[in-house]
């Protein structure tokens, strides 16, 4: 992957009235004869109140009307969005850190991710991730995909990466940030996933991913 190509953030459009998703995740817009047959998927925002100003995100809250016309309140969680990365050295081996998650209130493996920050893309992000918290640098890049992990509240997007052709670096952990980091076969780790061990969205995603991957041979 050219890094230079691809060091600019991915422009996701958000659905509109006459628009709907496609197979790959984008928007196209709806003829006129479909838009009748979707325009009941369309909420229309008719006001909004900013409830919460936090270090992470913020929290919205909107009155929309519905496609027949009556009321209802949302409730949104606003999020920069984050990126994380699948590091795979040459023996097939991935890199997870394992931290304490309020969430979970217990201790949980995930690979590096972190959210981005003012306008830097995520590919910079991962890669700034992936020095910091795991002290790796990688020349090859490749992005696998890109999620909302729970679009029903939040419009948090996570773009996943695959990073190859490693190489040590410095770790540089933030102040505050204690972790550890283990190193785990490809194959383990898509068994753990499937046993429940591995239980973090973004890491599940990026594991089946890269097995899925490396089955065809393309690892």
């Amino acid at each position: 992957m050219d890094l230079e190509q691809n060091n600019h953030k991915p422009q996701l459009r958000k659905p509109g009235k006459f628009s709907q998703a496609t197979e790959n995740g984008s928007f196209d817009e709806l003829k006129p004869a479909e838009f009748k047959k979707s325009a009941f998927l369309h909420e229309e925002t008719l006001s909004s109140d900013l409830r919460f100003i936090g270090r992470v995100f913020t929290v919205e809250t909107t009155e929309v009307e519905l496609a027949d016309g009556r009321r209802s309140k949302r409730e949104i969680v606003h999020h920069p969005g984050g990126a994380c990365v699948l590091a795979l050295d040459e023996d097939q081996d991935i890199y997870l850190v394992r931290q304490f998650r309020v969430g979970a209130q217990a201790p949980l493996r995930e690979i590096p991710a972190g959210k981005l920050e003012g306008d830097e893309s995520p590919l910079f992000c991962a890669r700034r991730e992936l020095m910091e918290e795991v002290g790796l640098i990688a020349d090859s890049w490749q992005l696998l995909t890109q999620f909302y992990p729970s679009p029903g509240y939040t419009d948090e997007l996570i773009y996943v990466y695959l990073a190859t052709e490693l190489s040590k670096g410095v770790q540089q952990l933030d102040d505050g940030e204690f972790l550890t980091v283990e190193k785990l076969p490809l194959q383990a780790a898509f068994e753990e996933v499937k046993s429940g061990q591995i239980s973090d969205g973004k890491t599940i995603i990026a594991i089946l991913m890269a097995a899925y991957l490396q089955g065809k041979g393309e690892l």
